[in-house]
């Protein structure tokens, strides 16, 4: 070990010095902005931001009130089909349902099939973190290693594909629309593709390398609660089946409330319905599968437009409004303060 007395300075020696360099940079010397808060800049900047912000608000929430919406609660309409699910060992027995309402109104634009969920938390943390990223992106990895527990294997012990809560919980309802014209129906055309964003279907998820689905998920198992296997879940596109299916993309991107929805279908705008959905009887025909019974939740399916700045939630508007109103009170609470205490000096100056 040294002696520590080894780096102080012989007698005769410089002690060495803590300044830093002379240079601009170390001197704090460089060129620099330094704004004078006067009276004046300090009300311009509160009053203009609150402009600006009661401005945009005010927009935003006339914005979202323009949205045409139609949200129809199907839980208690399907009440019989709800009791079947209530038993778990009924899952391969199919039940369907009908829903009729009326539309007043033209809806012009594109339309938006939405399905709700209400008092589902997916917020939990545990039912967050149960995937395994890696096996959606199509890689060969031990699941068992991953938090897709408990639901990593079949009761044989065969790898589950795709691991994990998330996945087993997959909302599986299906919903079809019909127009009722001049006493026939009419399919309303749906798209079920293009509706989850790019990156997740081209980054975050893809399927196993091979020459068809059914071989590269061979030796795997569908997840406890499915009816089918993920090489299945649409056959006719198989751009847009197995992992990368839109329907499981959306439902693999949980929500942070308890009341959500997810997009389920876009209508085609193609003959009758090239303008829009236009006004009459519709119906919808629902294949109930995904229970809510136990969990006290609701179902709903969801009509709705867009616009510039969205859906129809008004909460950003409202948010602007509130900071707007704030920093002009505040404006005003300095003016007011400003001016008592200019009074004060004048009079104590005489």
């Amino acid at each position: 070990m040294k002696n520590k007395t080894s780096f102080l300075p012989q007698e005769g020696q410089a002690r060495p010095s803590r300044c830093p360099d002379n240079s601009a940079f170390k001197q704090q010397k460089l060129p620099a902005w330094k704004p004078q808060l006067t009276i004046a800049t300090v009300l311009s900047s509160f009053f203009l931001t609150g402009v600006f912000c009661l401005s945009m608000g005010v927009c935003l929430i006339l914005s979202a009130n323009s949205v045409r919406e139609i949200q129809i609660d199907y839980s208690d309409k399907c009440s019989d089909c709800s009791k079947l699910r209530e038993n778990s060992s009924n899952w391969n027995k199919e039940c369907h349902c009908s829903v009729n309402f009326t539309l007043k109104e033209d809806i012009l634009g594109d339309v938006f099939i939405y399905y709700g969920l209400q008092n589902f938390y997916q917020n939990h943390r545990r039912y967050v973190i149960s995937r395994s990223d890696a096996q959606l992106l199509g890689r060969n990895v031990n699941i068992q290693k991953s938090y897709c527990a408990p639901f990593t294997t079949y009761r044989n012990g065969t790898p589950t594909a795709p691991c994990g809560a998330i996945a087993n919980s997959m909302f599986n309802d299906t919903i079809d629309l019909f127009y009722d014209l001049n006493s026939s129906v009419i399919q309303v055309p749906l798209l079920k593709t293009g509706n989850s964003w790019w990156t997740d279907k081209n980054v975050k998820f893809r399927n196993p390398k091979s020459y068809n689905l059914s071989s590269a998920f061979a030796g795997t198992a569908r997840p406890p609660y499915w009816q089918k296997p993920v090489y299945l879940l649409d056959e006719e596109d198989e751009r847009n089946n197995g992992y990368v299916n839109d329907d499981f993309i959306i439902w693999m991107r949980v929500s942070a409330f308890a009341t959500f929805r997810n997009l389920y279908r876009r209508v085609s705008r193609i003959k009758q319905f090239a303008d829009g959905l236009p006004a009459g009887n519709y119906t919808f025909h629902i294949s109930y599968n995904f229970p809510v019974t136990k969990f006290k939740g609701r179902k709903h399916v969801i009509l709705s437009t867009v616009v510039w700045s969205g859906g129809s939630n008004p909460f950003l508007g409202i948010a602007y409004v509130v900071s707007g109103t704030a920093a002009t009170l505040t404006g005003f609470v300095i003016t007011a303060i400003h001016l008592k205490l200019r009074k004060k000096k004048t009079y104590f100056q005489k």
